[in-house]
């Protein structure tokens, strides 16, 4: 663990000194291509980084959603002036390299006006012991549990690990920078639809990149061309295609390398597919016809988590990922001393 441990320091201390020179050396390039080919090699680093990293959870369940995409994607919009780092005022460093390397959105505010809603101490430890837990019991009943339980446990894990960070981030930048983080998810379970899921519910930092980076510039480009409705099922679809990459990316970082299946990719082009039909069909009826928000619920959470089930999760059985990441979860767990362990 030791070993890894500094690894991953190092990688973060690469990544933060790359922020500093995109902000105070390629910042400085006029928006446009030359400040682009500037960024490049940043790029490139933050691609090949993770793969020093021996752990899934921190390889690929960590440092590569947070370098290879978020933060390259970042990158990608400020490269031409556009994109959450191009709105920090000049003297925020701090600012640019949270808002470039972590999964926040961040918002400036005066002390009064802060929320209520920063994390309550007991619930934060409540749920740490919940990590623990989960993890420890996983790792001593792998072996008799359904695979299907440990893969939804992982997701448990994952769930809470991120509950966890996101709060720990939103108290230090309250600290450091007197700011407010936007929420990354809002009650994905509250979805009455897919369009409602993905767009406005879950995972609000991707929707948040992918929007401006790849559905609106493929929306403004093609419906001139093929007309305003077809253009907006475009964008939806590109948009799904692009995130479907990134998530081939995630597991072919996690597999080790192993050649992709595509499962994933038709996992979220299926879904690009569904959204796009739906909002056609919205549009088409005006909202002339409505299920009950129960029943929407339902039918949404049901058709993803059946297509989930069908072509997201088999990957991650298929080459262990759960169990090895449980593995680690309790070398984790070791490492810090939260258990004593035989």
């Amino acid at each position: 663990m030791e070993p890894e441990l500094k690894c991953f320091i190092e990688i973060w201390l690469a990544a933060v000194a790359s922020a500093v020179y995109c902000r105070e050396i390629a910042g400085r390039i006029p928006a446009g291509a030359a400040r682009l080919f500037a960024v490049l090699p940043v790029a490139y680093l933050f691609v090949a980084l993770p793969f020093r990293l021996s752990y899934l959870s921190i390889r690929g369940g960590v440092t590569f959603f947070l370098l290879v995409w978020l933060a390259n994607f970042k990158l990608l919009l400020f490269s031409f002036g556009a994109g959450s780092l191009a709105g920090n005022p000049p003297d925020s460093l701090l600012e640019f390299i949270c808002t470039a390397l972590l999964p926040v959105k961040i918002k400036r505010c005066r002390p009064s006006q802060f929320s209520a809603d920063l994390p309550n101490p007991l619930i934060f430890l409540f749920k740490t012991v919940a990590l623990v837990a989960i993890a420890s019991s996983c790792y001593a009943y792998r072996e008799s549990i359904d695979p299907n339980v440990v893969l939804f446990l992982c997701f448990c894990n994952v769930c809470l690990f991120m509950d966890l960070t996101s709060a720990a981030v939103r108290v230090a930048l309250r600290v450091l920078l007197g700011a407010e983080l936007e929420p990354h998810f809002d009650r994905p379970h509250l979805s009455t639809s897919l369009q409602n899921f993905w767009g406005r519910r879950w995972n609000l930092m991707v929707t948040d990149i992918l929007r401006p980076s790849v559905y609106l510039p493929v929306r403004r480009l093609l419906s001139p061309l093929i007309g305003k409705r077809l253009g907006l099922s475009a964008a939806i679809f590109a948009t799904f295609g692009v995130s479907a990459l990134m998530h081939e990316l995630i597991f072919y970082y996690l597999t080790a390398r192993s050649n992709p299946t595509w499962e994933v990719t038709q996992f979220f082009l299926v879904h690009g597919f569904c959204v796009a039909v739906e909002v056609d069909v919205k549009k088409e009826l005006r909202g002339g016809v409505t299920f009950p928000a129960v029943l929407s619920r339902v039918m949404t959470l049901g058709f993803v988590g059946i297509t989930g089930k069908l072509l997201f999760f088999p990957p991650l059985m298929r080459h262990g990922i759960a169990l090895e990441s449980m593995d680690e979860y309790r070398t984790i767990v070791r490492f810090l001393n939260w258990e004593k362990i035989e």
